[in-house]
């Protein structure tokens, strides 16, 4: 989880195709508390009724959600329901220039009937199905294809989500497969439950889950989970297969080594709904942000597992990955981070709506008047950040006789402070305006502390970086001072000078 961690940190966003087969999810929510009179069967009671971006948008409102700029590429109809899908696309953050209207033909819907019964949570009673199958214009076919032809010289990844609802043909899918090789681009396949996946032959990646791995290969997936991984990666000539398999994870297998299995987490499983399509997107910008095969996996075992948690499709926030991860593992990477690894941590506590304190000194002996100062800083908020002067700051500031402890000890003894939850180094920056060197004005206008610590022995008007946390509505508190407690006056009484 420690890679994960650092892989988020240095997140960058990328940019991703996604042709598929668009559609929009209703659910029909109501009480089922009787039987129907004339037959054996729930009568559902409606109160209400939604609608979200369903099937390839899932995929889309995931990828945006992971930062990713996103270009949506399928057909929709002339219709309420196309309309409504792209508005929600277009909200979530997604491109939708390039999806095609077809009329004549619906878009896609999913109609979720939802009963609550004797006050327990939310259960689907059945599904209603709206689409139609039948092949495309050529027309259309050939306008998809050369959209997705210039869109792809700006993109970064490939994703093609299958339904088979008639978009994706093997014809299609092996043009575009032939293109985003021709143009170095990696492919992701997300497979439709079909017995033979021919049509995918040359992809980079696939991450069918247990029950469309079964009917693809005809191995079963209690026993020869193995078998089925090898026999995907040989016909098809991938680079590596990921067979989700629910609570046990997921199985890799990359070419040219042994299947590896990828465990996950045991959740509190509530809906499945749109955990493979939340995989599938987060493994993808995972490799694209270039993750090794296991971590991409790992992180997406990991965004898959906090959307089961959900009700429903719920795009998972990157902060919100990040922010679980530091919470899990935090303490086995230690608190020092560098200004760059520091930022997007903080974006995931902030996600998480947490109040963010910031102190700094130099901290050369620790002495009670320090731990007091951190103590009652940490008070003031969920987070503090601990800026810490380099040995160089020091000399620069007190003398060649100073630091008496070196940062690596200081910094040492500091994270064993539970009041401290980072510390990041300042003063040798070569970038730093030469006004600012030594300060932790560089520091703090990058972080934007909502609190601004320091000693009570400063005036207020005077304490370097006030107008920067004020101007974005942050508040400066100053602690009082320990009488008489200085590093100073410690190093002077050692030296026989007091």
């Amino acid at each position: 989880m420690k890679e994960l961690i650092t892989l988020i940190d240095r997140w960058e966003s990328k940019r991703a195709l996604v042709v598929g087969d668009f559609m929009l999810d209703q659910s029909v929510f109501g009480n089922a508390e009787r039987l129907s009179p004339d037959a054996p069967v729930p009568v559902l009671k409606v109160v209400d009724e939604t609608a979200a971006p369903g099937g390839a948008a899932n995929v889309c409102r995931t990828l945006a959600a992971l930062k990713c700029e996103v270009t949506c590429l399928g057909l929709v109809g002339d219709d309420a329901a196309g309309n409504q899908l792209v508005n929600a696309l277009r909200e979530a953050g997604c491109g939708t220039d390039q999806l095609i209207i077809v009329e004549g033909r619906p878009t896609i819907v999913k109609r979720n009937m939802i009963g609550l019964a004797q006050h327990r949570h939310p259960q689907k009673m059945f599904r209603v199905d709206y689409e139609d199958n039948s092949p495309l214009d050529e027309d259309f076919v050939e306008t998809l294809f050369d959209h997705a032809v210039a869109t792809m010289r700006q993109a970064d990844v490939l994703l093609l989500e299958d339904y088979n609802k008639g978009l994706l043909t093997e014809d299609l899918c092996q043009r575009l497969i032939a293109e985003a090789k021709a143009a170095n681009l990696p492919v992701y396949v997300d497979p439709a439950p079909i017995t033979d996946y021919g049509k995918y032959r040359g992809c980079t990646c696939m991450t069918p889950n247990r029950t469309e791995a079964e009917l693809a290969t005809g191995c079963d997936v209690e026993t020869e989970t193995h078998k089925m991984a090898t026999q995907l990666l040989n016909q098809l000539e991938m680079e590596a297969v990921a067979l989700t398999l629910d609570r046990h994870g997921s199985l890799l297998q990359v070419a040219g080594e042994d299947p590896v299995p990828v465990p996950t987490q045991a959740r509190e499983v509530y809906d499945v709904t749109g955990a493979g399509d939340v995989f599938f997107g987060t493994m993808a910008m995972a490799r694209a942000n270039g993750a090794s095969w296991v971590d991409a996996t790992s992180m997406a075992n990991f965004a898959a597992g906090l959307e089961v948690e959900q009700f429903a499709m719920v795009p998972i926030p990157l902060q919100q990955i990040h922010s679980q991860l530091i919470y899990q593992q935090g303490a086995r990477i230690g608190k020092v981070r560098t200004l760059k690894q520091l930022l997007p941590e903080l974006e995931a506590h902030r996600w998480d709506k947490k109040r963010i304190a910031f102190t700094n000194g130099c901290f050369d002996i620790l002495h009670a008047g320090h731990v007091e100062l951190l103590r009652a800083a940490r008070q003031t908020a969920d987070l503090l950040v601990l800026a810490v002067n380099t040995d160089k700051s020091i000399r620069r500031l007190k003398g060649d006789k100073r630091p008496i402890v070196t940062e690596a000890e200081r910094v040492m003894v500091l994270s064993e402070l539970s009041c401290v939850d980072y510390i990041v180094l300042f003063g040798d920056d070569p970038t730093e305006d030469p006004s600012e060197k030594d300060t932790p004005v560089p520091l703090i206008r990058g972080i934007q502390p909502d609190v601004l610590i320091k000693g009570a022995q400063y005036n207020i008007e005077d304490v370097l970086g006030r107008d920067i946390v004020e101007e974005h509505g942050g508040e400066v508190v100053l602690i009082p001072h320990v009488e008489g407690m200085s590093t100073t006056n410690i190093v002077d009484k050692i030296r026989g000078q007091s």
